[in-house]
């Protein structure tokens, strides 16, 4: 039975293009003749992001993000991103080009917007409660881990915020696209907090490019890179991506991912032996 799509929404046709654990996808024409998206949430543990999401989107309202056109539930209408991820930018012009955009969608994604600011977004503080607890396990269990020393980088950041607004939250390189309107984001988690923790997971990707994201000059080479375009000290985004790598391992801990959580390990420990030469 075809998908049924809210009548104020004007969709003609739909073709099914992606479904992941979170979501279905469906590329969609509209009356008009104009392209859309529309993301149907599946029920799952992380819900509340994609949720949080939409109020991000909302906010930005086309700056830097793809356009939240209409919301009903647990489905979004979305602006049409096209087909093209940064990663095509990496394979054909390199890993410099593609650092580069990725700076630019950020600048954007951070200009003030005039709408009101989403109440619902997360605080960057409750993001980091995995990487607290797995923290507090380790001490308890007398495990000397990086997941400690994160822990208190974490802290020292969490308790010295700098350039707070809302963020991303999911910012690398599957997540920003080639629009008709040039490059944008999608996929936001709607997080409220320092900027510099919008930077951090880009150090991490792409997934399969581990001699990129291990390679100390790449890592030296995006910090300056979007210190100059943040405003931001190098430094103080390392830390970030420091604590992010930890985050990311210690949520892979939870679920019993041993090979993505040592792998997210590496590229921290990586992280913090270039920290340490600045």
């Amino acid at each position: 039975m075809p998908r049924r799509f809210p009548r104020r929404w004007k969709i003609a046709a739909a073709e099914q293009i992606a479904e992941t654990f979170s979501s279905r996808i469906w590329k969609v024409t509209r009356e008009d003749g104009s392209l859309a998206a529309v993301k149907a949430l599946k029920p799952f543990d992380d819900v509340d992001d994609e949720l949080r999401g939409a109020w991000y989107l909302d906010w930005r309202d086309g700056h830097g993000a793809v356009r939240l056109l209409g919301r009903d539930r647990m489905d979004m209408l979305l602006e049409y991103a096209g087909t093209r991820h940064l990663t095509a930018v990496l394979a054909g012009d390199g890993d410099e080009a593609a650092t580069e955009i990725a700076a630019e969608v950020m600048a954007r994604l951070h200009a003030p917007s005039r709408r009101r600011l989403p109440a619902e977004l997360q605080p960057l503080r409750e993001r980091f409660s995995a990487l607290f607890d797995k923290a507090r396990a380790d001490a308890a269990s007398g495990t000397t881990s990086l997941y400690s020393e994160a822990a208190a980088i974490a802290e020292r950041l969490l308790s010295d915020p700098q350039d707070v607004r809302p963020l991303h939250g999911d910012l690398h390189h599957d997540n920003i696209m080639e629009s008709p309107r040039g490059w944008l984001a999608i996929d936001p988690k709607g997080v409220l907090g320092d900027a510099g923790f919008d930077a951090a997971n880009l150090f991490y990707n792409p997934l399969d490019c581990d001699d990129l994201c291990l390679d100390p000059d790449r890592i030296a080479y995006m910090a300056t890179v979007f210190s100059l375009s943040m405003g931001h000290d190098p430094r103080r985004l390392l830390d970030h991506a420091v604590a992010y790598g930890a985050l990311s391992a210690a949520w892979h801990a939870g679920d019993s991912n041993d090979l993505d959580e040592q792998r997210e390990l590496a590229v921290a420990s990586a992280i913090r032996a270039v920290r340490l030469s600045f």
